[in-house]
């Protein structure tokens, strides 16, 4: 449709015209709208993977590496999950053996995992596996990564790969044989189609494709949601010092930072250190926004990761309560950035440079 075509249908429906592909006149009112039937174009793949978080980047990459034909249904515009968009690090690539006799460390997570972070390293896109100095026994290294280089390698490596990857694209049913899935219905600027496959991988958050074919399934609604978003302008090692010189500090990790080994990469004060000597106005402001003080980076003056919590009332699918929520945590991560400027050495200056698509 060109442009001079596209202006006078938008004026069409302007004037209340009705366009001439519509098969029904929309009753006004009611409870319910009946829409009309359609027939949608078929894809046919051996491997059907929802959702390209981490899990789902490993899993279209193995299945497509064997020579399935393989495709990647995600309904934001990048690959990455709960890694790029909570932005803290990639975890339990090693054993833990903090305090385990005779037990040494080792990695246990290679293979397609330990190729991203080498694909990473070579682009100055990760810590690598940095040491934990303080408490091994939460994780013996931290794995720190560019949240955007990180789409962009794995993007890449799903590319050479062979993957059919679908971006913007939202999961929106299933097709079932009796109890069997057969198909998935999803939709994107492209239109609505049909996409059937011999095998799925369900890696969506909320195990959506699970829940169109019909498995049962609850919502305890037992943590709280969160929006975690990167800040910018500061200094991670004032950061660290300022937990630190109150008797706080709880986890601490040293790698490559900006290219330079051996550096603050991972601080932590968790709800076990003891936090009496930090400032009553630091340590309230942070509870009453549910403020949590972990954080990562692999660039100097940056912070990937910084995370805000908020107790939901309602259950996670409940669309319009999500939405309020969504406005209180980008208020909540405000009040975050100015409780740094005023009690962190260091961050007198930081700002917001990165959030969450979504909590």
């Amino acid at each position: 449709m060109n442009r001079r075509h596209f202006s006078r249908n938008m004026l069409m429906l302007g004037l209340g015209a009705v366009p001439v592909s519509a098969s029904k006149t929309a009753a006004e009112g009611g409870e319910y709208y009946e829409e009309p039937s359609r027939k949608l174009p078929v894809r046919q793949f051996d491997v059907l993977v929802a959702g390209a978080g981490t899990a789902g980047v490993v899993a279209a990459l193995a299945a497509a590496r064997q020579g399935a034909r393989t495709i990647l249904i995600e309904a934001k515009g990048y690959t990455g999950g709960t890694v790029v968009e909570g932005g803290t690090a990639l975890h339990s690539f090693f054993n833990l053996n903090a305090g385990i006799p005779d037990v040494k460390m080792r990695q246990v997570v290679k293979g397609i995992p330990s190729e991203i972070v080498d694909r990473l390293a070579a682009i100055g896109g990760t810590t690598g596996h940095a040491p934990m100095t303080m408490n091994p026994g939460y994780d013996p290294v931290c794995t720190v990564v560019d949240t955007e280089l990180y789409k962009l390698v794995t993007m890449e490596m799903l590319e050479r790969a062979g993957v059919s990857v679908c971006v913007n694209t939202l999961l929106t049913g299933a097709i079932r044989d009796g109890s069997r899935i057969r198909g998935a219905i999803a939709e994107s600027r492209s239109g609505r189609e049909a996409f059937f496959a011999k095998s799925f991988v369900d890696c969506t958050a909320y195990g959506d494709l699970a829940a169109f074919a019909g498995a049962d399934y609850s919502e305890p609604n037992d943590y709280a949601v969160a929006n975690s978003f990167g800040i910018g302008n500061l200094d991670i090692d004032k950061y660290c010092d300022f937990f630190r010189s109150h008797g706080a500090l709880s986890q601490l990790a040293v790698g490559l930072r900006s290219g330079k080994d051996g550096r603050v990469v991972r601080v932590h004060s968790d709800e076990y250190a003891d936090r009496k000597a930090l400032p009553k106005g630091f340590l309230e402001g942070a509870r009453e926004i549910g403020m949590a003080f972990a954080t990562t980076t692999c660039h100097d003056n940056y912070l990937m990761f910084l995370k805000v919590d908020f107790r939901l009332k309602e259950k996670p699918t409940n669309r319009d309560a999500v939405a309020k929520a969504e406005l209180e945590l980008r208020r909540r991560q405000w009040q975050a950035v100015q409780l740094l400027r005023e009690f962190v050495p260091g961050c007198e200056k930081a700002f917001i440079a990165r959030t969450s698509p979504c909590s």
